[in-house]
């Protein structure tokens, strides 16, 4: 154990200089090409078989120890926000308007020691391990759909897959996971009530948009508190509602956007078809007319019972038991989610808030950072995984 973490702290400079590195640089889903040929040459130079070009910009490593063993999958996310970079700090984002607002600069860093500490461990274990880099978390449909049906989790076929986020709700120091459930499937929707204008002043001869969709905002609120089960996570918000010309015109169209966060497949179709009753009972009553867009996001990320019971006793070997978070489940989604609808895998928490260091701002906020002692955190959990990884197997 101790000879793992002086590995992890041999690399652990080459793993923040990456972090800055890409921080300082960030590139939004799909268009991450400088971060892909850094990943693709870090990974050439350990002697690994390296793809590139999967769903654009996405680079798998292959290490293959030549012993007979599991076929094991770590995973990391590439892509940066739309997000203006607040930061007073040396490796601030370079680039306007763009910056690594969710960790996912760190995310990429981390794997990457992972992979240059078990290249010099390759004889520690066997089998192979897969290093997969993946562009595009953050737009539906995410960048993992496009990488799993390239094929990444075959040839050679993964048996179990494991991925980490760096987390600024959690102290650093500190793992969260949960079985079963544990990050939400985020879809959206769109819909456009339809009325008649005319002047402000007779509105008998109208039929005011903004009324009816003022009614639908309201009433979709009911759908949680009176269709689903109590005992099921949902939720529905109302983020946009957009009408109107001026103070003295009736408005003949209003728009509403929002998104639907859901566990349950059953409670998401649910979720679909109330909202569509509910629009068309109310525009039909107020003689307006509507359309309706309903998006399924990412699925629910549901974790493993026996991969995620494995990953606690690693997280307890790397931060001590009594630091392992079991943690809630997020309304937010993650679309490590379709790995784990092919294999069985679990995905973590690494905490990285730090209050002394003023390092607080949640995630997609433009002063987002993290201490960088949770970087040596998570390349640890991920060689560990891969070390011990047959005795998961048993």
């Amino acid at each position: 154990m101790q000879d793992i973490r002086e590995e992890v702290k041999k690399i652990f400079p080459k793993v923040q200089a990456l972090r800055r590195d890409f921080h300082a640089h960030p590139e939004l889903g799909f268009e991450e090409t400088r971060t892909s040929k850094i990943v693709e040459e870090t990974l050439k130079s350990l002697g690994l078989e390296v793809k590139t070009g999967i769903a654009k910009t996405g680079v798998v490593g292959l290490l293959d120890t030549g012993k007979p063993g599991p076929t094991v999958a770590l995973r990391a996310d590439m892509d940066a926000l739309p997000v203006r970079d607040a930061k007073k700090v040396p490796y601030a984002s370079t680039v306007e308007g763009v910056c690594h607002a969710c960790g996912h600069d760190g995310h990429t860093a981390m794997l990457l020691g992972a992979a240059i500490a078990l290249s010099s461990l390759k004889d520690a274990f066997c089998g192979k391990v897969k290093f997969i880099f993946q562009p595009c978390e953050e737009i539906v449909p995410g960048g993992a759909k496009f990488m799993v049906e390239a094929g990444v989790l075959e040839n050679p076929k993964v048996d179990n897959i494991f991925g980490l986020h760096l987390w600024t709700s959690y102290p650093v120091g500190t793992v969260g996971l949960k079985a079963g459930p544990f990050m939400a499937a985020p879809d959206s929707f769109t819909a456009e009530i339809i009325g008649k204008g005319g002047h402000g002043s007779a509105p008998h001869e109208t039929v005011d948009a903004v009324v009816v969709a003022a009614q639908v905002v309201t009433a979709l609120q009911t759908i949680v508190s009176r269709s689903v089960k109590p005992i099921e996570p949902a939720v529905i918000s109302v983020g946009t509602l957009q009408a109107g010309y001026t103070f003295n015109v009736i408005a003949d169209i209003a728009k509403i956007s929002g998104t639907v966060r859901t566990y349950s497949d059953e409670t998401r179709a649910l979720i679909q078809k109330r909202m569509e009753e509910i629009l068309k009972g109310i525009t039909a009553a107020y003689g307006a007319d509507y359309r309706f867009n309903y998006t399924y996001g990412y699925p629910s990320l549901i974790n493993d019972e026996k991969v995620t019971g494995y990953v606690r006793q690693i997280a307890a070997q790397v931060v001590g038991a009594e630091n392992v978070i079991d943690a809630e489940p997020v309304m937010g989604g993650e679309d490590f989610a379709y790995y784990l609808q092919k294999v069985p895998g679990a995905f973590a928490f690494v905490g990285a808030k730090n209050e002394a260091k003023g390092i607080v701002a949640p995630h997609h906020h433009p002063e987002f950072d993290i201490d960088e002692d949770a970087l040596a955190i998570g390349v640890e959990l991920l060689v560990r995984y891969v070390l011990n990884n047959g005795k998961l197997r048993a």
